[in-house]
C-alpha cells in the first residue's frame, strides 16, 4: 500500500498497457494533442467522498461494495497507456494511478458465465465492454500524470480502457456489473459502435455511415 497521498513510490509499480501491435501509435483519423480536452454529455456531478462507494455485482461469487478508503487499500499501482477520443484527438504515454480492473474484479470473484461488463456511473451513464478486455487492460484511475482527476475529467474515479475509444473509459464510475450477454450502454444505444476499436475507426454503427 502506498502513502495516503496516493503517490507511486517505485518504477516497478507501473505497468504498460498491452501492445496493440501497431508500428504507428496514432490510429487512423486521429491527431496528437498536447492537451487533454474535457468532453462530457451533461454536467459533471458533485460527489461527496464521505458517502462515495463503488460496487461490484451481477455474476459474481460475492457482491462487494468499497468505501474510498477501502478501495485505495486494494493495491494502488500505475499504468502507462495511450488514450484515443472518438472526436479524433489522441494523447500518448499517460501515466494513470489507481487500481487495476483485475484487482477489483478478483475481490468479487467473477462467475464462469460472466462474459461482459456494464460500467455504471454517477449521473446514470453506462458503457459496455467484454470482460476479457477489462481484465487484461482495464484500470480504475484516480490520477493522471501525477495529478488527481478533477471532476470534469471523471474524478474521483474513471475507468480507463486504452484499446477502445474513450467513451468506453467511463467517468465517475461507481459500479461494475458482470453480465452473461452483451448489452448496449448509453452511447451505444445512440448509434456509437459497440466495439469501439480506434484502429478500425469503429466510431458509429455501420448503417449510420452509409
Amino acid at each position: 500500500m502506498v502513502e495516503p497521498e496516493f503517490g507511486l513510490k517505485r518504477p516497478d509499480q507501473v505497468k504498460v498497457a498491452p501492445d496493440q501491435g501497431r508500428g504507428d501509435r496514432v490510429p487512423p483519423g486521429q491527431f496528437l494533442s498536447t492537451k487533454f480536452p474535457v468532453l462530457t454529455y451533461g454536467s459533471a456531478p458533485d460527489i461527496d467522498m464521505a458517502t462515495w462507494r463503488i460496487r461490484v455485482f451481477g455474476l459474481v461469487e460475492r457482491e462487494v461494495t468499497f468505501t474510498w478508503k477501502e478501495f485505495t487499500e486494494l493495491g494502488w499501482t500505475g499504468m502507462t497507456a495511450d488514450f484515443h477520443c472518438v472526436t479524433q484527438w489522441s494523447a500518448l504515454d499517460n501515466l494513470w494511478e489507481g487500481v487495476t480492473f483485475e484487482t477489483l474484479a478478483a475481490a468479487a470473484g467473477p462467475k464462469p458465465e460472466a462474459k461482459f461488463v456494464m460500467a455504471h456511473c454517477f449521473g446514470g451513464y453506462t458503457t459496455n465492454l467484454p470482460l476479457d478486455v477489462c481484465l487484461s487492460e482495464g484500470f480504475l484511475a484516480h490520477k493522471r500524470n501525477g495529478e488527481e482527476l478533477g471532476k470534469d475529467h471523471g474524478g474521483p474515479l474513471r475507468l480507463v480502457v486504452p484499446s477502445r475509444y474513450a467513451w468506453k473509459s467511463a467517468k465517475w464510475v461507481n459500479g461494475i456489473e458482470l453480465i452473461a450477454e452483451d448489452a448496449p450502454g448509453f452511447w451505444e444505444q445512440r448509434g456509437y459502435n459497440n466495439n469501439a476499436d480506434p484502429w478500425q475507426e469503429e466510431r458509429f454503427w455501420p448503417e449510420l455511415t452509409k
